[in-house]
């Protein structure tokens, strides 16, 4: 069945303004209203401390949304929400998606015939899910912004991507726990789109370095996130979230998370061998096939985005050029 983008999660936690130039308020967002989130009475200053003392505060912060009252949201301007210390990413963790990125970024004078390219890619991947380890790559938390956001296209390139991706919201401190703990650790899930700038992921002038994701990936508004912040105990399981992204109402990408080379508690222990992983922090798990750079397909000024994750909410983004506020 088709994801409808349309449905709203029945519970969720958000970051609101009550106008455009308004300050960002934390919520709750239940039947349909936001309600505001008074951090003070529950002794925190921070939706990140809210995440990571979840299970003593998750009553009080339920409560703040019952009772009637609230604003609708044609009242608020919903923007990201959470705010990350990190943002880790995980690259090349859907099969296909995978397969048409190495196609898409084949240079011109490569002599392989693309069904050869095709396959031994898909061997490649094949061989990384039965022995191999996730991928990871740091984003900035200055890039996670909300959909309230247009999304600037910076003017050096013409070759911006998009990559829709369900991200893990982390609630308990995570550092070098094991795959069976490692949901333990995740305190709910948001939508994530990826923005990336193709021609600036591989340096031809130093190919021997590989990728550079910090110019690819890290332009400002280049991670829009949310609306809504939806806990584990109000949502799919991990392997059971659907994801698609419309681009001016044409459907690009369509799939599911049982697709995920690496599941989502494989990276969750993954990722924290190295660091710890804070409370409020994003892990991206992800993107699924059906992006521009296998279609020959940019974004440009006007273009709108619309990109659902089952029981999670949509969310809209409208592209600008650079210097058009």
């Amino acid at each position: 069945m088709p994801l409808d983008h349309d449905v709203l999660p029945t519970f969720a936690l958000v970051r609101f303004r009550r106008g455009s130039g308004a300050a960002a308020e934390p919520g709750v967002f239940t039947g349909g209203r936001v309600h505001p989130l008074d951090l003070a009475t529950l002794g925190v200053a921070s939706l990140n401390e809210v995440f990571e003392r979840w299970s003593e505060l998750e009553h009080d912060v339920r409560a703040a949304g019952r009772g009637g009252g609230g604003l609708a949201l044609d009242e608020v301007v919903l923007t990201a929400p959470v705010e990350p210390r990190q943002v880790l990413q995980t690259g090349a963790n859907y099969r296909t998606h995978v397969i048409d990125l190495e196609v898409g970024h084949m240079a011109k004078d490569d002599p392989r015939p693309l069904e050869e390219v095709r396959a031994a890619t898909a061997r490649m991947m094949d061989e990384r899910a039965a022995h191999g380890e996730p991928y990871f790559f740091l984003g900035l938390p200055q890039t996670v912004v909300g959909d309230d956001q247009d999304l600037v296209l910076p003017a050096y390139s013409d070759r911006q991507d998009w990559e829709l991706e369900l991200a893990a919201i982390i609630g308990r401190t995570a550092f070098r726990v094991s795959r069976e703990d490692a949901l333990d650790h995740v305190w709910g899930w948001t939508i994530v789109n990826d923005i990336t700038t193709r021609d600036r992921v591989f340096r031809r002038d130093m190919p021997a370095i590989g990728t550079d994701w910090y110019r690819a990936k890290n332009a400002p508004g280049f991670n829009p996130a949310g609306p809504f912040a939806v806990p584990r105990s109000d949502a799919a399981a991990p392997e059971d979230f659907t994801l698609r992204l419309d681009l001016n109402g044409e459907t690009m990408q369509d799939a599911g998370t049982s697709d995920l080379l690496f599941d989502v508690p494989a990276l969750v222990s993954g990722a924290s061998q190295t660091l710890p992983l804070l409370p409020g922090d994003l892990l991206f798990t992800g993107s699924p096939a059906g992006n521009g750079q296998a279609r020959g397909i940019f974004l440009k000024p006007g273009d709108r985005m619309t990109g659902s994750v089952s029981g999670l909410g949509t969310q809209r983004i409208t592209c600008i050029a650079e210097g058009a506020r």
